[in-house]
């Protein structure tokens, strides 16, 4: 029988992947480096197999690693569900959460799945709105936490999650060949809607704002009975839409970033704990599944399977 693996190895290993630095991980993991190191290679031996590969002078996860990554994280994750359902001083009160319905459909399922079960004694109030109304409510105090999208003009957030903005609209429809070319945006300030409008102006293609609203549930509407075309996050993609590419005669948009934003609360510790929880949600995060439990037909383009907020880049 196979001897169980060691759970400090595995959190070692998460943490350096999160860290994306031996250096930092032996500093949150309160060891010394080459402590760590050793941590590393007696996990290797026991998986048996290479985890990580040299990449010049640092070291990055190998396909074997990537996948011991997402185990690992569900031992970590169930081993904490186990001491909080045996914890009679774990975490309670009440906290708000704050998040763009592009997100919430994508999202929140996972969030609050997995950060009841961890914290069953705590009560979640959520808020949906697009980001600067979130923005407003956090710095108004009405808000613990909120998921909102990176605007470098409108102030930092903890970045989480980095997906592709794409053009999308109907397969049954060639709205995408009309001129003007119909469009369906959120508001006059949404980040999305300037993306989308500088490049049809760089792309010199005419075009009318046919209907404009808030709601990823009235976009994703126009998108699909083939009245619009539109820009969204690949989280927002939805089965029966078609992405628009360079072939198509559309161009690359910039990344979407999805952040993180703190309030002023008086529950520190629910506000680090959802924090930690949305970002290993997000992280694990993939493309939609259409209803079939098949993946999303997009026709000549690749789904990204998950993003990290950055790369790791480890040395040992």
């Amino acid at each position: 029988m196979h001897a169980p693996l060691d759970l400090d190895q595995l959190h070692t290993f998460v943490t350096i992947a999160d860290t994306g630095s031996f250096t930092r991980t032996a500093a949150e993991v309160h060891r010394t480096q080459s402590a760590v190191s050793m941590q590393m290679r007696r996990l290797e031996e026991r998986i048996g197999k290479p985890l990580f590969e040299k990449d010049g002078r640092t070291n990055r996860l190998t396909e074997d690693g990537e996948k011991l990554l997402v185990y690992a994280r569900r031992m970590i994750r169930l081993n904490r569900e186990i001491l909080a359902a045996f914890d009679d001083n774990s975490l309670e009160g009440h906290i708000r959460i704050g998040t763009p319905d592009d997100y919430a459909d994508r999202f929140l399922p996972e969030i609050m799945a997995r950060f009841s079960r961890s914290n069953p004694r705590v009560e979640l109030s959520v808020v949906c709105e697009p980001t600067p109304g979130l923005r407003e409510q956090i710095r108004n105090g009405l808000l613990d936490i909120a998921i909102v999208t990176h605007n470098e003009e409108r102030g930092p957030s903890e970045i989480v999650r980095t997906e592709p903005l794409l053009w999308v609209t109907s397969p049954n429809h060639n709205v995408h060949e009309e001129t003007p070319l119909p469009v369906a945006f959120g508001r006059p300030n949404c980040i999305w809607r300037r993306a989308g409008t500088d490049m049809l102006e760089q792309m010199g293609r005419e075009y009318r704002v046919l209907f404009t609203s808030f709601s990823a549930t009235v976009i994703a509407a126009s998108v699909l009975s083939g009245l619009a075309v539109s820009v969204l996050p690949e989280c927002a993609l939805r089965p029966g839409m078609r992405v628009l590419t360079e072939a198509d005669g559309f161009g690359q948009l910039p990344e979407c970033k999805i952040g993180i934003l703190r309030g002023k609360t008086e529950h520190p510790a629910l506000v680090e704990a959802l924090a930690r929880h949305i970002s290993e949600s997000l992280d694990n995060i993939s493309v939609p599944i259409a209803d079939d439990g098949g993946a999303v037909d997009f026709p000549a383009y690749t789904p990204i399977i998950a993003r990290r907020s950055k790369p790791l880049t480890a040395a040992w």
